[in-house]
């Protein structure tokens, strides 16, 4: 039996445009997430560029051949840019321009007039490539992510490997060789796409969904000016590490910090550089904890943060490294950046609870604050 290829891509193209519209109004219409809005794209990209293809055999074809490479490629993209939002990493905005300006090179030079094979090799490395670091993001995803992560993961890749294999058997034969026509060719590769895509948009709002879950909660839960978590957020998390010997290894320290004299930067330089400010220590907590650490704004400008498994002596290493990236933030025309002093209080196992450690730092802070400033003092009681 001879597939037809221009029936196939017909029938791509219907059903992209189907999917799309029934993904925009089951899932993007009402989460709004960045990947249900990437998706979309995609679906938009691979149907346009499918409708392109229908002009190849034509007197079009020199400029419907390249256009359908380039917007199928950018289709490619727009799967990896969503399947990156899923880490809240924004996409790499070159490769939006790099991967389809070299595939239209590729095309445009190939006689596309004549050749509807122009930028072949280009183009399925391109695919390949994309459709693989989609992959890689959805493998990279938290394991409690969502279900379908590791479903998504593996078609991904197996598409990806496709492509590769594509790739391969056009560079050893090309594209009138047996392997490729049997296994590798327009119309095998449609019906394999059409496919996989019915499979993989039906398991797109679970993604979604999850996403924009993730996102409220992530709304509810951290401070909206330094996006550190809020002060709620911090002492749920905390007192469930304290609970918990495998997080926490039984021990470790609280620390509390407050930027000295910030009354001073509000009132001489206003409170868009008090702004400032309260970013540049959130960001250089940020820079110097482990991921695994916590750290909050506990009011004003004073920030926690609890560090499990740490000594005295690395939680003040810790303050000193904070200290030091917040010296080095802000630019020669912006206000200097306050200093700042720290209380450090260590638990274990006997610890009675978090209000007690985090007295334990707070009367370590005063006493930091009452020596001048600009120190660290460690409590003195360690339970």
């Amino acid at each position: 039996m001879v597939l037809d290829t221009a029936t196939l891509r017909i029938a791509f193209a219907l059903m992209a445009m189907v999917l799309g519209l029934l993904f925009y109004f089951s899932a993007y219409r009402f989460t709004r997430s960045p990947y249900s809005g990437w998706w979309c794209l995609a679906l938009v990209f691979f149907l346009t560029g499918s409708a392109a293809f229908l002009f190849n055999g034509t007197a079009h074809q020199w400029w419907a051949n390249p256009l359908g490479n380039v917007l199928v490629v950018h289709g490619g993209v727009a799967v990896w840019a969503g399947a990156r939002s899923l880490r809240t990493v924004p996409p790499r905005r070159w490769l939006f321009t790099a991967i389809p300006l070299a595939t239209l090179f590729a095309s445009a030079v190939d006689n596309p007039g004549t050749n509807t094979w122009a930028g072949g090799a280009v183009f399925l490395a391109a695919m390949s490539l994309t459709v693989g670091l989609a992959s890689r993001e959805l493998w990279r995803l938290e394991p409690g992510y969502s279900r379908v992560r590791i479903p998504m993961a593996a078609a991904a890749a197996g598409l990806s490997a496709f492509y590769l294999g594509r790739l391969v058997v056009f560079l050893l034969e090309g594209p009138n060789g047996p392997t490729f026509a049997t296994y590798f060719g327009s119309a095998v590769t449609t019906l394999v796409t059409m496919v996989l895509l019915v499979v993989v948009s039906f398991s797109m709002a679970a993604l979604s969904s999850e996403q924009q879950t993730r996102a409220l909660r992530m709304v509810a839960t951290r401070d909206d000016l330094t996006g550190l978590l809020n002060r709620k957020a911090f002492f749920d998390l905390a007192a469930e590490h304290l609970a918990d010997p495998a997080v926490t290894r039984a021990s470790g320290a609280l620390i509390l910090a407050d930027l000295d004299h910030f009354k001073a930067v509000n009132d001489t330089y206003g409170h868009a550089a008090g702004d400032l400010a309260l970013q540049a220590f959130a960001h250089a907590c940020q820079e110097t904890v482990r991921t695994t650490d916590l750290t909050g704004r506990y009011g004003g400008e004073e920030f926690i943060l609890l560090i499990p498994g740490s000594t005295a002596d690395r939680a003040e290493s810790i303050a000193d490294a904070i200290s030091r990236r917040l010296a080095a933030a802000g630019g020669p025309d912006e206000p200097r950046m306050p200093t700042v002093s720290y209380g450090i209080a260590t638990y274990d196992a006997g610890t009675p609870g978090l209000d007690a450690l985090i007295a334990s730092a707070d009367a370590a802070l005063y006493a930091a604050k009452s020596q001048g400033r600009n120190r660290t003092a460690r409590s003195d009681t360690a339970h």
